[in-house]
């Protein structure tokens, strides 16, 4: 009976573990997602990403048993309903009647620009004569449009690889993922300022196009917000989100990684940075600011996650000296 109780154990252990059965589901999943990108558009809400993820992990332990699949809900719900709260809660601002912010940022990008903001020089170097959104797109369009795109899958992404590789580490990732966004939604709701774009619309500075969409013109892709759909705050734009999720990741990495080539990853955010600024979505500032929230993010998350690990070696101690 112990015999066939092992026969029966390493069986599953191998069916569980095939590579060809892995490889073909993950491959059905790959054509369905990027089917479903260029017939609709990719995703910018975060519920739609996570499903998505979710499949991918079903995809990826394809012969384990349905209740598994079901762990992604136990812990994902949490991050699910924050991030949710955080989409709805942008638009406060226009609620609660805060006066947005126009020439600060104006004033201080100027300044570093010598007279004229970077948007604007940026816009005059490589937007072409004239700027329009409608102009035809060069190389670098696409790759700074496609930089901008991976702002609403890259944070998601690396979640739920971890949360498949190793949960601690996942729980590490989230807590820094998730107080960026939150940190981000408290100064947009108490200190809203307008992007260049719209700050050109209102007249508080020269002609700036928002060109965040051109270089996916020719290609036919789009985004789109398939379950949290229609909501949207124009005035969020200190900090940086985009830019401070991109510096988390470079952060992260190189904290969480060796080897010398993990400091390459500082070339996302960068890209990210020049993307933003000449798209018109954001000043100079704004990096700054996206960038210094996710070092603060970092810092304070490590500091709790110390304090926790202090408290749980003192109660050992005490539990074994009791014993």
């Amino acid at each position: 009976m112990t015999a066939q109780a092992e026969v029966t154990t390493s069986d599953v252990e191998t069916r569980t573990r095939r590579p060809a059965v892995r490889a073909g589901a993950m491959a059905v999943w790959v054509a369905a997602v990027a089917v479903w990108w260029w017939r609709f558009g990719i995703p910018n809400d975060s519920i739609t990403v996570m499903i998505t993820l979710w499949l991918g992990t079903v995809a990826w332990n394809i012969e384990a048993h349905p209740r598994e699949h079901l762990n992604f809900l136990r812990d994902w719900w949490l991050p699910a309903a924050l991030l949710t709260f955080y989409f709805f809660s942008r638009g406060l601002t226009d609620e609660l009647q805060i006066p947005v912010h126009w020439t600060m940022p104006i004033d201080a990008d100027r300044w570093l620009g010598g007279g004229t903001t970077p948007t604007e020089l940026l816009q005059s170097a490589w937007c072409g004569d004239p700027c329009l959104k409608a102009s035809d797109p060069r190389w670098y369009d696409v790759l700074f449009t496609t930089t901008y795109a991976t702002h609403f899958l890259v944070g998601l992404t690396i979640a739920v690889v971890l949360w498949v590789r190793n949960h601690d580490e996942w729980q590490v990732w989230m807590r820094r993922f998730v107080g960026l966004n939150f940190g981000g939604l408290v100064i947009y709701v108490s200190y809203p300022m307008a992007p260049p774009w719209l700050a050109s619309d209102e007249g508080f500075m020269g002609h700036v196009e928002r060109l965040t969409s051109r270089g996916w013109r020719d290609i036919g892709l789009q985004r789109v917000d398939v379950i949290l759909n229609g909501v949207g705050n124009p005035t969020a734009a200190m900090p940086s989100l985009h830019f401070g999720t991109a510096f988390l990741v470079a952060l992260y990495g190189v904290w969480r990684l060796r080897g010398s080539w993990r400091w390459l990853l500082f070339a996302y955010p960068a890209v990210m940075g020049v993307a933003l600024v000449y798209y018109g979505e954001h000043y100079v500032v704004d990096l700054v600011a996206g960038g210094a929230l996710a070092g603060l993010v970092m810092v304070l998350a490590r500091r709790w996650e110390r304090r926790r690990e202090e408290r749980a070696e003192v109660h050992a101690t005490a539990e074994d000296v009791r014993a």
